[in-house]
């Protein structure tokens, strides 16, 4: 399980290191201590198998390709060394731009995209080799490595096209592209290099992730599949090849468990009861072991024990003792660390449904030895407590909510020329996602008035300063539409959540999202509802210090619930109904005070789409229908916009065109504008800003990297339709950097109206 520590100490390492607070060996030694910390856990719990290699510094697919050889050329530099490397294509330079950062499958971790070229693979340094030394060194113990596996490190890959003067041209999903067969068997044959070092050196085990196995695969993909291992376990004497799999049931069953030359499958039996009917319907191989995943990595709910005993007891009858691993259903460090520091903040109530990933390891000894003794494990019903915070004005509100009527009543035609009348804006309107940099000293007033230390009428002065600058600060730019900044809202769900009931908030329950970002997932427990106003006194203060139009921010419900760990007594859709209808109230009060243009970010909205192409239609359809209800009463001349990023949007233009927000704004600027390609497949009608540059790197971009972008993407976009905003918020940059860079992106909407008048 790969984790930040019980309060951030990864995440407190790396920005030390990155502000040279911290040579490299002091670094090191403090990510040696969090290791160390972490077998300790899996010790004290009384895991049999302990997984290695499961740590990074940043994140697991780039170090798989960093392992590999799989490095840019742009930033292949001798002079360089090793470590800045790696953080140089997490976080780019001032010479090169970062790698491409995209969803990890339906989750909100963030992985770097790798880049392959010639598919010249080459072992570089052996990183499980090496985590199970330090294991073996410091603890005295024998563990498993992990690492992902060939096949999902090639289909979440992207190979880089260049012409005859070796420029680059685009991109190809490799799963797309003749060479897939040939990139997965190249790299398979480097990952036998590596596990033979590994048996060379007296490791039984080694675990492949190949969670790229349970989206629809083909016959083709199979066949791949099966080569690719055969090349990978080839001459492979003393140790076992396993491979995982998890986040949904896997495609190609039969072929797949029987066919595979491999030691042991593993399955998810978490998520959904499919893989427990098809290992019922078509059995499971004598000769393999069978790794089964029977507590959640996902979700922070407690195990139902008894049911768990029972699933693990039908295990045993189709698959045998001996061959029987059990273990979590997904990674851990989708979960924070442990429930103990959240004791003494939460309702006792909430603390009975909950375990995080320390209370997981415990939940899996529990189960092993009531099988081993044959005991029944009596435990709470989780249901009852939520219905404590049931609401019956909630529920009845949304049992009358009829879904066919939740529209605008005016075409995207008409309303947009009434607001373009209204709102005065040009051709190729300014404007940013929505958040400024949160300096230290406004972390610091916040937490001086959580503590007390000032009263709230201090702290309110010193937003409403923030407020000030920042908008004197847009006007000096040049923006055209303006934000307050957001800087009393530590982050995009939880200051939401905060304001409504039915949400609960940790204190330590932090999970990483990228690199050193974390978030505290608010756990939902109850019906949701807005009480009061949340957003109205900054955004008014804001709007009356200016002449130019001021948009109100909100985070959508979909967005809300995903990143979420959200009940799961009742459908997800009825959950996100009740933050959508809170929301509405919200949108209707700002536009009642004149507030003009509202933004309701969806940026998880990609992201909840299901792995399987069979459950998307029902998710895209009530996913569209919960946009709608935010704003489906607002008057003709209210513009709404909303914001995705890091996604994949192919295949769902359709539902985002369905969503009808006058304007979308999407990450354009890692990916060098290739969602482009979309649109040009796709004609969307509505208003659209494609980022203009990457707010994820310290890196400022030049006006001739962003004109590029713009340039590309009016040749399929109505350009009177195009806005320029950067990709996402700018809540963790700083000052000099982000007004250098808007300075730029405000220069290249001026050149581009010169150019496009």
């Amino acid at each position: 399980k790969s984790e930040n520590g019980k309060k951030q100490e990864l995440k407190k390492a790396l920005e030390s290191y990155w502000k040279n607070n911290i040579t490299k060996n002091e670094f090191l030694s403090l990510t040696s201590d969090i290791t160390v910390s972490r077998y300790r856990d899996c010790l004290d719990a009384g895991i049999d198998v302990l997984a290695c290699n499961d740590f990074s510094l940043y994140d697991f697919m780039l170090d798989t390709a960093t392992m590999f050889g799989v490095i840019p050329e742009r930033f292949r530099d001798s002079q360089t060394e090793e470590l800045q490397i790696y953080f140089n294509m997490a976080r780019g330079n001032k010479n090169a731009q970062a790698c491409q950062m995209t969803k990890w499958f339906d989750t909100n971790y963030h992985y770097i995209v790798p880049e392959i070229e010639n598919g010249n693979f080459k072992l570089i340094k052996n990183r499980p080799l090496h985590s199970f030394k330090f294991a073996e060194d410091k603890l005295k113990i024998s563990t498993k490595p992990v690492l992902v596996g060939p096949f999902t490190f090639i289909l979440l890959s992207k190979i880089i096209k260049r012409n005859d003067n070796n420029e680059i041209i685009g991109t190809v999903n490799p799963a797309e592209d003749e060479s897939f067969r040939d990139l997965v068997i190249s790299l398979a044959k480097q990952y036998n290099v590596l596990i033979k070092e590994l048996e060379d050196e007296g490791v039984c085990c080694v675990q492949l992730d190949e969670p790229g196995l349970v989206l629809d695969r083909s016959a083709q993909d199979m066949d791949i599949l099966k080569e690719a291992y055969g090349a990978l376990t080839q001459g492979l004497t003393e140790i076992n090849v396993l491979v995982n799999t998890y986040y949904e049931k896997i495609s190609n069953y039969k072929e797949l468990v029987f066919d595979l030359p491999v030691a042991g499958i593993g399955l998810d039996f978490v998520v959904n009861d499919e893989n427990l009917k098809n290992i019922e319907k078509f059995g499971f191989p004598q000769n393999k072991k069978l790794l089964a995943g029977i507590v959640s990595g996902r979700d922070p709910w407690k195990t139902d024990l008894k049911k768990t005993v029972s699933l693990v007891n039908k295990l045993r009858k189709i698959v045998g003792d001996d061959n029987l691993v059990i273990s979590n259903a997904s990674p851990l460090f989708h979960l924070p660390c442990t429930i103990e520091c959240e004791v003494s903040h939460l309702n006792p109530d909430i603390i009975k449904m909950l375990a995080f990933a320390r209370e997981r390891l415990d939940e899996l000894v529990t189960v092993k030895r009531a099988v081993e003794a044959g005991t029944e494990i009596k435990c709470g019903n989780i249901r009852s407590i939520h219905k404590k915070f049931d609401n019956t004005t909630v529920q009845n509100t949304l049992s009358k909510l009829d879904e066919e009527k939740i529209n605008r009543p005016h075409s995207f035609k008409d309303r947009y020329l009434k607001q373009n009348e209204l709102l005065k804006l040009g051709l190729f309107p300014t404007t940013t996602i929505g958040s400024f940099p949160q300096t230290s000293e406004v972390r610091k007033m916040r937490s001086m008035v959580k503590s007390g230390k000032i009263s709230k009428d201090e702290y309110d002065g010193f937003i409403k300063k923030s407020i000030r600058d920042v908008v004197a600060l847009q006007e000096d730019i040049g923006l055209d539409v303006l934000v307050h900044g957001e800087f009393e809202r530590t982050d995009m769900v939880e200051f939401f959540g905060q304001q409504m009931q039915g949400y609960a908030f940790t204190v330590n329950g932090w999970v990483q999202s990228y690199g050193s970002r974390c978030v505290r997932p608010p756990i939902i427990y109850g019906d949701i509802y807005r009480e009061k106003p949340m957003t109205l006194d900054y955004i008014l203060y804001a709007d009356s210090l200016t002449e130019k139009p001021m948009k109100g921010m909100l985070t959508g419900p979909v967005t809300m619930v995903n990143w979420s760990f959200y009940r799961k007594d009742i459908p997800k859709k009825q959950v996100v109904y009740q933050v959508a209808l809170a929301l509405l109230k919200e949108v209707l009060d700002l536009e009642k005070a004149g507030i003009k243009i509202i933004q309701i970010d969806e940026p998880a909205f990609r992201e909840g789409l299901p792995l399987k192409k069979s459950k998307h239609k029902n998710y895209l359809q009530w996913a569209v229908t919960a946009f709608r209800i935010t704003n489906f009463k607002v008057q003709e001349d209210t513009q709404i916009h909303t914001h995705m990023c890091y996604s994949d949007f192919g295949g769902i233009l359709g539902a985002i065109h369905a969503m009808d927000a006058d304007v979308i704004s999407m990450e354009a600027s890692r990916s060098k504008g290739e969602v482009i390609r979309a649109f040009e497949e796709f004609d969307y009608d509505h208003g659209i800003g494609l980022g203009t540059y990457d707010i994820h790197s310290p890196r400022v971009p030049h006006i001739s990297e962003m004109t590029e972008i713009v340039d590309r993407a009016v040749k399929v976009i109505d350009k009177s339709l195009f806005w320029i905003n950067p990709d996402c918020g700018l809540k963790t940059r700083g000052y000099e950097e982000t007004v250098s860079a808007l300075k730029n992106m405000v220069q290249t909407a001026k050149i581009m109206r010169k150019k496009y008048a």
